[in-house]
C-alpha cells in the first residue's frame, strides 16, 4: 500500500521546520525502500534573495538537502523510529543537470540501494517536469532514541 503524509505528518518524524524544512508533502511509497516527496517551489524562498538577485536558482546544495530530508522520512518509518533526527552521512555520484527556478515543482525520488543497522544508501533523484534536475547517492543513518528518564 502507497504511503502518503502531509506536512504536519512529515513535521512528526523530522525535527526540521520552516525555511529549512524543504518537503510539503509524500506523495507514495512504500515504508520499506522507496518514497517520493513534492517540494513547490515559490518565488518568495528565502534563499532566493541572495541566489541570485534577478535570475534566481535554488541552490544545489538545497537540492540535496531535500534528497536527504525524504531519506530521512523513509529511514524513520522503515526503522519505525517517529521523531527521530536523521543524520546526513554522505554523498557520492552527485550531478546537476537542471536550474530549478521559481514555480517549479520538485518531485524527489529515493530509493534504497542497501542497509546496514540503522544506516541506509539510497539512490536520489530530483525531477522537474519530468526533466531530471539532480540526482545523488546519499548515506542517512538515524541514531537509537535515548530512553526518556
Amino acid at each position: 500500500m502507497a504511503i502518503t503524509l502531509t506536512s504536519q505528518e512529515i513535521q512528526k518524524l523530522i525535527p526540521h521546520r520552516y525555511p529549512m524544512l524543504l518537503v510539503d508533502r509524500i506523495i507514495d511509497g512504500d515504508d520499506q525502500r522507496r518514497i517520493v516527496g513534492i517540494k513547490n517551489i515559490s518565488a518568495n524562498e528565502p534563499f532566493f534573495q541572495g541566489h541570485f538577485p534577478g535570475a534566481p536558482v535554488m541552490p544545489g546544495v538545497l537540492q540535496l538537502e531535500a534528497m536527504a530530508q525524504v531519506a530521512g522520512i523513509l529511514q524513520c518509518r522503515k526503522s519505525g523510529q517517529g521523531s527521530g533526527v536523521p543524520l546526513f552521512m554522505g554523498l557520492d555520484k552527485v550531478k546537476f543537470r537542471k536550474m530549478i527556478t521559481p514555480g517549479d515543482q520538485m518531485r524527489i525520488e529515493l530509493e534504497i540501494i542497501n542497509t546496514r543497522g540503522n544506516v541506509i544508501r539510497a539512490r536520489g533523484q530530483v525531477l522537474v517536469d519530468g526533466q531530471l534536475a539532480s540526482e545523488a547517492e546519499l548515506l542517512i543513518m538515524t541514531p537509537p532514541q535515548k530512553a526518556q528518564t
